[in-house]
């Protein structure tokens, strides 16, 4: 049975609102099920630049390890931008682990996508260790319990 419910825990969330655009929807009049995983990209890239960019860092190599999507109900015509939340709710060695809530524009939750990301060195095309800044930075917008993760079962 899928989730009902957010998964985002208590502590800091990043907020953005991410513009649908007509090659989105679907012939049955919703946002197609892949639009979604390109809604939570585009989410994930204002992230790094507003969180990294901003601070004055790199943003960093992140490849996407694994996504779990849960489908929750349908977004349909009448959302002009998608409400996207993202928290970091685990931090390793090499990767960190992202929960984003998709909410249309009556902020019911649509969907919920978890995302295990990499650090990678570009030049060997190798996981790389979190550098501290990286580590600074993700734990400003991240759930409690994600630094009680730091360094355990890491998702190389």
């Amino acid at each position: 049975m899928a989730e009902t419910h957010s998964r985002l825990t208590g502590g800091p969330i990043h907020i953005t609102k991410i513009p649908v655009r007509w090659g989105d929807f679907d012939r049955f009049g919703h946002i197609n099920n892949a639009s979604y995983i390109e809604l939570a990209q585009e989410a994930r890239a204002v992230f790094a630049m507003e969180e990294f960019v901003e601070r004055g860092h790199a943003m960093p190599a992140a490849f996407v390890r694994s996504m779990k999507i849960d489908y929750l109900s349908a977004i349909m015509p009448d959302t002009m931008e998608v409400i996207v939340e993202t928290q970091v709710v685990r931090i390793g060695n090499t990767s960190f682990t992202t929960v984003q809530n998709l909410k249309d524009r009556h902020g019911a939750l649509a969907c919920v996508v978890e995302c295990v990301q990499i650090t990678v060195d570009l030049n060997t095309g190798k996981p790389r260790s979190l550098a501290e800044h990286e580590r600074k930075v993700l734990a400003s917008v991240s759930a409690p319990d994600a630094a009680l993760a730091v360094g355990s079962n890491d998702q190389e």
